[in-house]
């Protein structure tokens, strides 16, 4: 994450629907294995999914059962939860020109930690 970049705190239905499109391609398979937990300026525990643009960081305020009935309610994920193939393809060719791609975000989350040689 680029540390000048603006920090901006909101929820998921108050976004611009062309960056709720760009989050589907980061999160094909959904938003609940993304949450990141921490403690707001008031001492709250909140979660939020975390999202890069070319010149913001978006943190995007949901609870788990909110980010599993988001998932449930949008017609552009089929029933087990995956981005319709037609929809990422579509997506994809309309945001084609940014920085980022959905394979380069996933990885980001899916690497496992490495284990302790010394723990047995």
């Amino acid at each position: 994450m680029n540390q000048n970049k603006p920090r901006v705190i909101k929820d998921y239905d108050k976004l611009d629907p062309a960056i709720q499109e760009q989050i589907k391609l980061v999160y094909p398979t959904g938003f609940s294995d993304h949450l990141l937990y921490y403690f707001d300026k008031d001492g709250k525990n909140v979660s939020a999914l975390p999202f890069e643009t070319e010149d913001r960081y978006y943190l995007i305020r949901m609870t788990l059962s909110e980010a599993e009935r988001i998932i449930e309610d949008d017609d552009d994920y089929d029933d087990d939860g995956f981005l319709k193939d037609h929809v990422r393809e579509e997506y994809e060719d309309k945001y084609a020109d940014l920085e980022y791609t959905a394979d380069e975000e996933e990885d980001e989350y899916d690497q496992p930690e490495e284990a302790d040689d010394d723990e047995e």
